[in-house]
């Protein structure tokens, strides 16, 4: 494999596990130096951060919440103070969760929309000075199936994922003339660890994969890399769908 990111700094928030853990793997191989960034643990970031050092790689561990503006400002410090630029930004961190509309209270929606929705903001917002001076800054928010489908018991969210699609179109068109791309990856159906205690998500049995197989993190990531390397330059406001052919977006 190229090593066509050699000398780009990436941060990747929500890198613990799952597809963040793939996307920063696969932005490492690429030759970024990652930052990786979790909510709150820390031995799953550690062990990623460890993985892509294994290799070669270079990697810096940041533990905060992307809901809180001044942790996500911590974080982009962090990076900068450790490599001197940041020049990919992979909005991945979010919340998942399933409860009818009729029991959710405003609390139970915002929790999802400050983690999902203005993380991305926020994550953004503190990146967006360096993205600039980078000259070749690259945004990749990571989308999800259900915000263009729909999904019993997900309004929350849907609402949030699909906030990010419009999210992504606002800024691919703002941020042009700095030549910045800005681009959403959205996941199908994709075989991701789960702890024991949470089933699987009702809405998953309505979406049928024409290839007959479930999707992995690395098939997600595969995208991103692509999306965040010199091959994507004439890429902006897109959203890429990884879904195996259970969505069609026309």
């Amino acid at each position: 494999m190229s090593k066509e990111l050699a000398g780009k700094i990436a941060i990747v928030t929500g890198a613990g596990r799952n597809i963040g853990r793939a996307i920063a793997l696969a932005l490492a191989e690429a030759g970024a130096a990652i930052l990786v960034g979790a909510r709150s643990n820390r031995n799953e970031a550690d062990a990623v951060a460890r993985e892509i050092e294994a290799s070669g790689g270079k990697a810096l561990v940041h533990i905060g919440d992307v809901a809180d503006a001044k942790s996500v400002q911590a974080m982009v410090e962090a990076g900068l103070n450790a490599f001197g630029r940041i020049d990919i930004l992979v909005n991945n961190a979010a919340l998942r969760r399933e409860k009818p509309f009729a029991e959710m209270d405003y609390v139970e929606w915002r929790a999802i929309l400050d983690v999902t929705l203005d993380g991305a903001f926020h994550c953004t917002k503190a990146c967006l000075a360096a993205l600039r001076q980078s000259g070749a800054g690259r945004i990749v928010n990571i989308g999800g199936l259900s915000a263009h489908t729909g999904a019993r018991n997900r309004a929350h969210v849907v609402t949030a994922k699909a906030g990010i699609v419009g999210f992504t179109r606002a800024l691919a068109t703002e941020l042009a003339t700095d030549g910045i791309t800005v681009n959403c990856v959205v996941p199908g159906l994709i075989g991701t660890a789960r702890p024991k205690d949470q089933p699987e998500p009702a809405h998953r049995l309505t979406h049928q994969r024409r290839t007959g197989q479930r999707g992995k993190p690395e098939d997600v990531a595969a995208a991103v890399r692509f999306l965040c390397g010199p091959g994507a330059r004439y890429i902006t406001g897109q959203a890429i769908h990884a879904n195996g052919g259970a969505y069609f977006s026309g």
